[in-house]
């Protein structure tokens, strides 16, 4: 086996297989009638996924299937099986390369239960919002029934749910460790982050007669050896943060051992050591080959992919999509797609490193950049050709609306930078923050003929934001409507620095120059900012102080978002283990982390933040108490919660119906609705 390739073949540079004289399809196909109409005797690659097939590009099996597309390659979606049996995964024959195995644009689980782990009965995914059309833990259904049908077809996986489940994990919902979804899905290879590089070469590989075991030299894959082969250093995560050997050891053929799967299942100090290193190993520019004994096998998990250049994404992005639902959905509203149909996607990852948060797990810390004149052509595009466009742009972003074109001002400084965050504890010194291009793009994007306004419903990352005021004007002056969404996630240090998230100050910084800024615009706008309930290493008294600065700013939250640790996240280690990846772990030192795991705690923290609720005010009234903090029951304007409770609300007592409808119908200055946490 040879060194891990250091840099990238470009993406459009392969030679094209044979069918791309076949051209384009309308729609790639998901049955053998279409199959029939556009000539083909078989596909050669089926994606099978867990989401309704939309071919736009904010839906994952749409970019996978039009870029293979367009390396020459026919390629058939099979949307939300039936699980059952084996037969709807043979719908479209047999491929003849492999199937690719996604659970959509979501985890599964994430997809199909709450953080108090109910049931949702709506997916936002499906034809209708309607639920219960996925299994859980799609992959390694889907993959089994994809083996059942084709016994020898090479399995692939791919998606944030294979994604984020590669190495060894702990799972919230059966409250365990889990191997590597690799193991379980019984498949071939994994492709894990942003996946374009990794699929085009193992496509044309395969094509040309490889296996997927010999693909160990790519990047950004995971496959499942019998030994480390001949030649590698390895060297052990126990000792990466006790020498600075470890952390210098290097090489094109040093491999790093993570506790194998049997220990981190056991002991959870080893699980913490393997977080810790696996995210301190997510570098393209520095990072070494992971492996992971799973029993008598080998996980091996290469570097993550190089990032994407402007030329890439634009032609990723330029693609024949035929922008909108397949047709055999006819008018069933798919609501994922109303959400996005009239927004442009212009940027790729975040730098934030947020611990609770996968977006940098997964697309990586390096943004990635669309052109101006890609974002335009897409403006001009959605103008033109989708059904119900009325001039306004509804999003101007991607994971974070405000990442546009920064990076570390020296390309040598970030190959080696091992920091999971480029802005905490605080934004680094080599970090260019200027947002001149955002603010020239905006401008652009506003000139376009036909366009009424673009709006920006991305979150901003407002610490970066204060570094140009430029920005927030330009921001407050055209592109808010009514409300603005970002998110301190709480106001109190202990829980930020487990968050990564920088101090309140910067969001009542923020808060200044958004007001101002309103007010030169002559606009009344909003501010909706977000917290989280229950997050490792939140006290009561946490949540307290943050219910009264709540109360003080006369906010009240409609909803509110409760922890939920989702595989592999640094915040997901802490709820697990009780200790603090972030920090160096090592035996009987490593510093611990208090985890909001009792259902009843939980619900308090939930309470506090939605303090207004009188269903909440026996529960709350009971911890104020045992708090010794008694003095903020009754009426008075400091006080968070008042003696009396409404008639038919959560306990007895009270002043009767006639105050219940007072309560109810106060107005709520501002209304909250959970951002997307990916």
């Amino acid at each position: 086996m040879n060194a891990v390739a250091t840099i990238a073949k470009p993406l459009f540079s392969y030679r094209k297989h044979w069918a791309h004289r076949l051209g384009p399809a309308p729609f790639l196909p998901m049955s053998r009638a279409e199959m029939e109409v556009l000539d083909w005797d078989a596909c050669d690659i089926i994606l099978v996924t867990g989401d309704a097939y939309v071919d736009h590009p904010s839906f994952g099996m749409a970019i996978i299937g039009r870029l293979l597309e367009a390396q020459g390659f026919r390629v058939g979606i099979i949307a939300q099986p039936d699980w059952q049996t084996a037969e709807p995964f043979a719908v479209l024959g047999r491929p003849t390369l492999y199937f690719g195995v996604t659970g959509g644009n979501m985890d599964s689980m994430v997809n199909r239960y709450t953080a108090d782990r109910r049931l949702r009965h709506n997916d936002s995914y499906t034809p209708g919002g309607e639920g219960g059309k996925r299994p859980d833990r799609s992959v390694i259904v889907y993959a089994q029934r994809c083996r059942e049908a084709f016994r020898d077809v090479p399995i692939v996986l791919g998606g944030i749910e294979s994604s984020l489940r590669r190495i060894a994990h702990y799972d919230y919902w059966s409250d365990k460790v889990r191997r590597s979804i690799l193991v379980d899905a019984k498949a071939d290879i994994l492709l894990y982050g942003n996946a374009e590089r990794a699929i085009v070469e193992v496509t044309h590989r395969l094509a040309r007669g490889a296996v997927p075991g010999d693909l160990d030299d790519m990047r950004g894959v995971a496959l499942l050896k019998a030994a480390v082969p001949d030649g590698w250093s390895e060297f052990h995560a126990d000792d990466i943060d006790a020498s600075d050997e470890g952390a210098r050891a290097s090489g094109p053929m040093t491999v790093i051992r993570l506790p194998s799967f049997e220990q981190v299942a056991a002991d959870k100090e080893a699980y913490a050591r393997a977080s810790r290193v696996l995210h301190r190993e997510s570098n393209p520019g520095n990072a070494r080959p992971l492996v992971q004994k799973h029993g008598d096998r080998e996980l091996w998990v290469s570097p993550p992919p190089i990032p994407l250049t402007t030329p890439e994404m634009d032609g990723i992005y330029g693609l024949p999509y035929a922008r909108a639902p397949h047709p055999s959905y006819g008018d069933a509203k798919i609501p994922a797609w109303d959400m996005i149909r009239f927004s442009v996607t212009i940027m790729r990852g975040c730098f934030g490193g947020c611990s609770f948060c996968s977006i940098t797990e997964h697309e990586g810390r390096i943004i990635q950049n669309r052109s101006e004149d890609s974002v335009i052509q897409e403006i001009k595009a959605i103008r033109d050709k989708t059904k119900g466009f009325t001039g306004i742009i509804s999003d101007i972003g991607g994971p974070t609306a405000n990442m546009y074109r920064i990076a570390c001002k020296d390309t040598k400084t970030e190959a080696m930078c091992r920091r999971p965050s480029c802005v905490y504890p605080e934004i680094c010194p080599n970090l260019n923050t200027s947002h001149d291009s955002l603010i020239q793009l905006y401008r652009k994007a506003r000139e376009v003929p036909g366009i009424k306004k673009v709006m920006v419903a991305s979150g901003v990352r407002y610490d970066l934001a204060i570094k140009s005021p430029a920005y927030i004007k330009e921001l407050v002056t055209h592109h808010v409507g009514g409300y603005l969404k970002i998110a301190p996630e709480h106001t109190e240090a202990g829980p930020l620095s487990k968050m990564m998230k920088p101090g309140i100050g910067a969001y009542d910084r923020f808060k200044q120059l958004f007001d101002q800024a309103a007010k030169q615009a002559g606009k009344e706008y909003f501010l909706i900012p977000y917290f989280i309930a229950a997050h490792p290493g939140t006290s009561d008294t946490d949540m307290l102080n943050l219910a009264l600065w709540l109360k003080r700013h006369k906010y009240r939250a409609d909803q509110v978002q409760t922890f939920l640790p989702s595989p592999m996240a640094v915040a997901t280690a802490m709820y697990h283990t009780g200790q603090n990846p972030l920090r160096p772990i090592r035996r009987g030192a490593s510093e611990a982390v208090d985890a909001i795991k009792g259902l009843r705690q939980r619900r308090l923290h939930k309470a506090f933040l939605r303090y207004h609720d009188a269903e909440n005010w026996p529960i709350l009234r009971e911890a104020l108490k045992s708090m010794g903090r008694a003095d903020l029951i009754g009426p008075g304007k400091h006080q968070l919660i008042p003696t009396w409770q409404p008639a038919g609300t959560g306990g007895s007592g009270g002043e009767g119906s006639r105050m219940g409808r007072k309560h109810k119908s106060q107005r709520f200055l501002t209304k909250g609705v959970p951002a997307p946490r990916r």
